[in-house]
């Protein structure tokens, strides 16, 4: 891929709300050393915080490895992505993780990109589908409580109470609520994404999130 298809890329990712500098570099390490790398496609930054957060709490040096992990925006630039990263790219290998509802694009994806048929498993091929999406998975992991808590450590429990209160979500429980809150302020994913991962138990880390350290 040239330079400039490659500042098209990371100029879109960028703007849909991925991460340039991690496209960037790891593209920059993928050309030097395909073979020895690993590319972690996630779709927002979010996940990558919650999934770089809990590996280095298993001891992990994602990058150290080779292993970059790379948020791209919304899981609608899937194919872009594996153009650039997959067998007609750099051909590193790869492993991703998406939310439930984004799980058919992704397999479309890679289907088009040689990766697997339309009825592989995504799990072998390395990609991990969360239950709704990655917060859902660690709010029920963490519990309720728990995440209220830590709410209110970062001095947003007024903010969230109020938010619970209002017609349109008082009666969901309150892990929906939760749920919905970290999505109401922008940039508040994905400062939770890390909170939420560092306070998990590493004994009770949510499914999707323990297949892919594992196939990291």
């Amino acid at each position: 891929m040239d330079g400039k298809t490659l500042e098209w890329l990371a100029t879109a990712t960028e703007a849909a709300g991925g991460s340039r500098a991690a496209l960037v570099f790891a593209a920059a390490r993928a050309q030097v050393a395909p073979q020895a790398c690993t590319v972690v496609l996630v779709e927002g930054m979010s996940d990558q915080a919650a999934v770089c957060t809990l590996a280095a709490r298993r001891g992990r040096d994602l990058p150290g490895e080779d292993i970059f992990v790379v948020p791209m925006g919304g899981a609608t630039n899937i194919a872009h992505f594996l153009g650039l990263f997959g067998p007609d790219g750099f051909g590193v290998r790869l492993a991703g993780l998406c939310d439930e509802a984004e799980a058919p694009a992704f397999r479309r994806g890679l289907t088009r990109a040689g990766l697997g048929t339309g009825s592989s498993d995504l799990a072998e091929l390395g990609f991990f589908v969360c239950v709704a999406d990655l917060e859902d998975e660690l709010i029920r992991a963490l519990g309720a409580g728990h995440v209220e808590h830590l709410v209110a450590e970062q001095g947003e429990l007024g903010s969230f109470l109020t938010f619970a209160k209002q017609p349109a979500h008082r009666t969901e429980p309150r892990e929906q609520q939760l749920h919905r809150f970290l999505g109401t302020r922008s940039g508040r994913k994905i400062r939770y994404g890390h909170l939420l991962a560092a306070a998990v138990d590493l004994t009770r880390i949510p499914r999707p999130l323990a297949g892919l350290l594992a196939w990291l």
